[in-house]
């Protein structure tokens, strides 16, 4: 477990995906190129590498601070306030199809 992320205690262990793209990016028909998973309370969203950034953007309007990847083969884990990443081998990895 991490020590550099402080904020574990929000994390919703049973959560389950949202969608299996961005959900801003499906709204409005863009596109995206990799997406994250909120890990309080489920919302998928594109990186910050896609033009819309949804992810970034939800974490900033709702005070979410937690993501992890949301693409195949990748379980890492990102702490928005931290700024740090790192991995969580105890909860479970999701990936879109």
């Amino acid at each position: 477990m991490p020590d550099q992320c402080i904020h574990l205690d929000q994390v919703d262990v049973d959560a389950q995906p949202s969608s299996t793209g961005c959900e801003g990016c499906l709204r409005t028909g863009d596109r995206w190129v990799h997406l994250r998973m909120c890990r309080v309370c489920s919302h998928v969203g594109c990186c910050d590498s896609s033009p819309n950034r949804h992810a970034s953007a939800h974490a900033a309007a709702v005070g979410h601070p937690l993501v992890s990847s949301y693409e195949p083969g990748e379980d890492w884990w990102w702490c928005f306030v931290d700024e740090t990443g790192f991995l969580m081998p105890d909860l479970p990895e999701f990936s879109h199809p």
